[in-house]
């Protein structure tokens, strides 16, 4: 791979405008809110605008879930099409891929999450654009065929945000350049939602070390002033910029 030519790279900021929510005195009663979680509990109308109608979600599903507003950026970005979950969680990027008319194909290897993905879905009212399957992505991806691919793997808990530099190999259940790999057999534009102390020039080099290099640019995503993520948009979607934000 050495002496491949990089493909064009562009890097932008986009800020997410939002107001905290929050009630004088909250009593932490609902399902899967834990010690551990209890400091996502003031995010709750980040994660899920509609929080109040009954979204449910596990322990894990607190601090992996993407904010709603950062999962409509993604999904305006896409152009229509297929696109493919790998690991849907409990379905905030899934959701929002089928409110803007995607064909959705949400998977996730814990049948616990995919129940809740689906429970979700119904209070946006998007169920019926999303098909749900449980399994491995990995697994399933010689059988898949799509427009995009989204990424949001597991970045291995909290303690993600402990590292100065959080590089590919750190991402599970296998390394970032493996996942690339796979998700290039399913679909020609990828998007990967990674930690906002992700090692960039890594992930510049995903593009450059591809067969033709692709396009890649590359999102820091502010909610409330503060950086929260990066995304990393491969292919033609990464120049599709949208004016909703």
């Amino acid at each position: 791979m050495v002496g491949k030519r990089k493909g064009k790279i562009i890097k932008r900021r986009v800020k997410f405008k939002g107001k905290w929510r929050i009630k004088k005195t909250v009593v932490v009663k609902d399902e899967g809110v834990s010690p551990l979680v209890k400091k996502y509990w003031v995010q709750r109308y980040d994660l899920f605008l509609r929080y109040d109608q009954g979204i449910k979600m596990d322990e894990e599903g607190w601090f992996s879930v993407t904010p709603e507003k950062i999962a409509l950026r993604h999904a305006s970005r896409c152009g229509g099409g297929v696109v493919i979950d790998g690991f849907a969680g409990v379905g905030g990027n899934a959701i929002q891929f089928a409110t803007m008319c995607h064909h959705v194909i949400a998977i996730d290897i814990d049948p616990r999450k995919i129940a809740l993905a689906f429970e979700n879905a119904k209070i946006y009212g998007v169920e019926d654009h999303i098909e749900f399957i449980v399994g491995d992505f990995f697994q399933l991806a010689p059988s898949l065929k799509g427009n995009v691919v989204f990424l949001s793997p597991p970045w291995g808990g909290p303690a993600y945000s402990t590292k100065e530099s959080f590089t590919l190999d750190l991402l599970k259940p296998k390394n970032g350049y493996s996942l690339f790999q796979v998700a290039q057999s399913v679909a020609p534009n990828i998007i990967m939602y990674l930690p906002r102390n992700v090692d960039l020039l890594q992930v510049e080099e995903l593009a450059w070390l591809s067969s033709p290099p692709l396009k890649v640019e590359i999102e820091e995503n502010m909610l409330h002033g503060m950086l929260k993520s990066i995304t990393a948009y491969f292919g033609d979607i990464a120049f599709s910029d949208v004016s909703m934000f």
